[in-house]
């Protein structure tokens, strides 16, 4: 007789801009081997002592690489499972062990190998460029294998942290779009899961002049409510409740799904100095600005402090980008939790954290922004640029701007006429 290592009582698949993640729920720990094949293309996943009882046949695989998946029992007691791909993927797989309510699970992540490339006309690279926008990066939290803190049942489901948060998220990326001289970049843009290191360094790459993760958590006591704004803290929290939500927050990659590990962070402790050098400048930026939405914030909701706490957040730990951690009020709550089940209240809140934002700009605006040049009237002329594309010559540019050479000269610090393919030229005022 059989003795099975485990059952896999369900499974699911999420898709994410560059990965899909298929989760297998274990009922115990297992082994796992994977490789893949060609022509066709698919994956083997071969899983010891191991019993099937979910049908795959109802797993949605709209736009994922899988085209279908397939299973069998092999030597009587491993099962194998085969997903039949579309295009050549990375994969990568990991164990999770039970952790905060999830029970075992085998997580495999198929990463695109293809990547479309941007490329500009024409029409797009000589466009005059005006001052620069601030970019906001809005970091959604949870999402995908991790719902976050969930609310009071009603119904037939609870209200999850990683719904809400991604609705006020979107509804403040709008409002910051609408705004002349903003950029929002939304960090998490559907229903996936991001590592916390890779959220922080998806607003460093997006080149973010700001930080800003919306939650909405849950606290033992049902009772706990009130709006927050969290800095990062790098000695202690400044209470009890803010370091239970840290403590809570740095666990979602155990639930996300980040396997146990990792070489990617090695070298993290040899560059501890430097970013402690550069941590403070950033760490008093993101006081400021949190400041300014806590005010905000307080026209909207019950704060619960009357003053931005802090404590070891891991999102927040860019040594770069001011970052603030938005608590829009607690989901254990059934008063707020009922509030933020609304589009009408999400609106308010989204509205409240951009106006912080934007008070907090208006003081401190970014070199070279379009907010800096509109505060100091509008005097100095916005720049343009011109990238040179093969065939063009100095005084062929000159023309066309109705600049003289010299002018073109003094601006770009050009001894001659000799210029280069791909070369950026600032164009001068005419």
């Amino acid at each position: 007789m059989t003795s099975w290592a485990a059952d896999i009582n369900s499974v699911r698949v999420w898709r994410a801009p560059d990965h899909t993640r298929l989760v297998f729920d274990l009922s115990g720990p297992v082994e796992h081997k994977l490789f893949t094949l060609q022509s066709p293309n698919r994956l083997v996943i071969d899983i010891e002592k191991t019993r099937l009882k979910s049908k795959l046949a109802e797993l949605n695989l709209k736009d994922s690489p899988i085209k279908q998946v397939r299973s069998a029992t092999r030597n009587g007691k491993d099962l194998r499972v085969v997903l039949d791909l579309s295009q050549k993927i990375k994969p990568r797989s990991f164990v999770l062990r039970k952790h905060a309510g999830k029970s075992d699970r085998l997580v495999v992540d198929l990463y695109d190998l293809s990547k479309t490339q941007t490329v500009k006309t024409v029409a797009q690279v000589t466009k005059p460029q005006t001052r620069r926008d601030i970019v906001i990066a809005i970091d959604a939290g949870h999402g995908g294998e991790d719902p976050g803190a969930l609310g009071p049942k009603t119904g037939k489901r609870r209200l999850r942290e990683k719904d809400v948060v991604l609705a006020i998220s979107k509804e403040l990326a709008a409002m910051i779009n609408r705004e002349p001289g903003y950029r929002a970049e939304l960090v998490r843009t559907g229903d996936y899961y991001i590592p916390l290191r890779k959220r922080r360094n998806i607003a460093r790459d997006k080149r973010a002049d700001l930080f800003v993760s919306i939650h909405a958590d849950a606290f033992t006591n049902p009772k706990a409510n009130g709006a927050s704004v969290f800095a990062l803290s790098r000695r202690g929290a400044t209470s009890e409740t803010a370091r239970f939500l840290a403590q809570k927050e740095n666990e979602a990659d155990l639930i996300g799904g980040v396997g146990s590990v990792s070489l990617d962070d090695k070298d993290e402790v040899l560059r501890g100095v430097l970013v402690d050098l550069s941590m403070t400048a950033t760490l008093s930026s993101s006081l400021q600005v949190g400041e300014q939405v806590l005010k905000q914030m307080d026209s909207v909701a019950r704060l619960h402090k009357p003053h931005v706490e802090q404590a070891g957040f891991a999102v927040l730990k860019s040594p770069d980008v001011p970052s603030i951690l938005v608590e829009t009020g607690f989901i254990s709550n059934p008063g707020e939790a009922k509030k933020l089940s609304t589009s009408k209240y999400r609106k308010q809140m989204a509205n409240s954290v951009f106006r912080g934002i934007k008070k907090y700009f208006y003081r401190y605006p970014p070199a070279g922004s379009y907010v800096a040049w509109k505060k100091s009237g509008g005097n100095e002329r916005p720049t343009q640029e011109y990238v040179i594309a093969r065939g063009d010559t100095l005084s062929a540019i000159a023309k066309r701007y109705n600049v003289s050479i010299a002018a073109l000269r003094s601006a770009n610090g050009l001894n001659g006429s000799v210029i280069k393919v791909g070369q950026r030229l600032k164009i001068p005022a005419s």
